[in-house]
C-alpha cells in the first residue's frame, strides 16, 4: 500500500501542520519507504518466535534496603545558621 500526496496533505491537515509542496513530496517519499520496510518485516516467519515483554533481559539493579545509623541531631544542627532546640529554622516561603 502506497501513501499518496493527498493522504499526506490530509494527515497534515488533521494534525494542523503546514508544509510546503517540496516538504509534502519528501514526506510522501519517506512514508512510502517506511511502509516498504514494514512490508519486508511482514515477510518474516515469526510463528515460532515467543513474544517478548522487553527486548533485552532485565534484572532489578536496586540494592536491598539496609538499616543504617543516621546523623545525630546535634551534629546536623551544629553548623546551622539558625535553629531552635530540635529543628532548622528557615525563612517563611508561603504567604
Amino acid at each position: 500500500m502506497a501513501v499518496t500526496k493527498q493522504e499526506v496533505e490530509k494527515i497534515a491537515e488533521l494534525a494542523r501542520l503546514e508544509f510546503t509542496e517540496s516538504e509534502i513530496e519528501h514526506l510522501t517519499k519517506d512514508m512510502n519507504q517506511i511502509l516498504h520496510h514494514m512490508d519486508k518485516l511482514n515477510e518474516l516467519d515469526t510463528s515460532n518466535v515467543e513474544p517478548l515483554s522487553h527486548p533485552i533481559e532485565v534484572k532489578n539493579v536496586f540494592r536491598e534496603d539496609e538499616l543504617k545509623p543516621s546523623t545525630k541531631r546535634e551534629d546536623a544542627l551544629r553548623n546551622a545558621p539558625d535553629k531552635d532546640e530540635e529543628f532548622f529554622k528557615v525563612p517563611k516561603v508561603i504567604g
